[in-house]
C-alpha cells in the first residue's frame, strides 16, 4: 500500500501545480487529472515537466497525465530514464501508468485522489508494491486528496447535468466527452476525500 504521511510543503506546492494542470484538462473537456515532474537540487523541488490528460482532444489513450508529463521530461532531459525524479498527479496511477513511471525509473510517485475502479497504487492492485518488478518506485498517497477529489466530482456532477440538459431539450446525447460512470446508488455514503468510491468513481478516459 502507498505511504501516507504528514504532507511535506514541498510536496503540496507540487500537488496544487498538479491541480492547475488538472484544470487545463477540464478546460479542454478531458477528466480533469494533472501532473507534475520535479527533481529536487539541494533539497529544493523544480519543475521538469508538466502534462494534462488529454486521450480526446489527441486521439490517443495513452495521453494520460503523467505519460504527457513523462515524454516531455524525457524529451527536455534527453534521457529515457529519470532517476532522482518524483512525479505528482492528482488521481492514483493506472496500470499503464504505475508501469510507465517505474519504466522511467522515478524516485517517488506522490498522488491526491485514490481511484477505486483502476488505481495501481493501492486501490484495485498495488504494482509499486510488487517485489517481482526489477525496479521500485515509491508511492505516496493522499497529499491534498479533498480539493483533488472535489475537482474530479464537481466534473462528473457538471457533465451529468448537461447531458440532462441536452436530452431534454435535443432529445441527444453530447458526442466526444469522456465518457462516465453510471451515478453512485442512493443510499451509499461511503467517500474517500470528497471523491466518491461508488458507482461515480473512476474512469479516467
Amino acid at each position: 500500500m502507498p505511504e501516507t504521511t504528514l504532507t511535506d510543503p514541498q510536496d503540496e506546492w507540487a500537488m496544487r501545480l498538479a491541480l492547475d494542470q488538472a484544470l487545463n484538462a477540464r478546460l479542454s473537456g478531458e477528466v480533469p487529472v494533472g501532473a507534475v515532474l520535479v527533481r529536487r537540487v539541494d533539497g529544493v523541488a523544480q519543475v521538469v515537466a508538466t502534462g494534462y490528460n488529454r486521450p480526446i482532444t489527441t486521439h490517443d489513450p495513452t495521453a494520460h497525465a503523467e505519460i504527457v508529463a513523462l515524454r516531455h521530461a524525457a524529451t527536455l532531459l534527453q534521457n529515457y530514464r529519470l532517476p532522482g525524479c518524483e512525479l505528482f498527479v492528482t488521481l492514483e496511477p493506472c496500470a499503464m501508468c504505475a508501469m510507465a513511471l517505474m519504466h522511467a525509473r522515478l524516485a517517488r510517485v506522490v498522488y491526491g485522489a485514490p481511484d477505486p475502479k483502476t488505481g495501481a497504487a493501492g486501490s484495485v492492485l498495488d504494482l509499486f508494491a510488487e517485489r517481482r518488478l526489477n525496479h521500485h518506485t515509491r508511492s505516496v498517497g493522499g497529499v491534498l486528496a479533498g480539493p483533488c477529489g472535489d475537482l474530479l466530482r464537481d466534473f462528473f456532477a457538471e457533465r451529468r447535468e448537461r447531458r440532462r440538459a441536452l436530452r431534454g431539450t435535443l432529445g441527444v446525447e453530447p458526442e466526444g466527452e469522456a465518457s462516465e460512470p453510471p451515478p453512485i446508488p442512493a443510499g451509499d455514503a461511503t467517500e474517500i476525500a470528497g471523491w466518491p468510491a461508488g458507482g461515480d468513481a473512476g474512469g479516467r478516459d
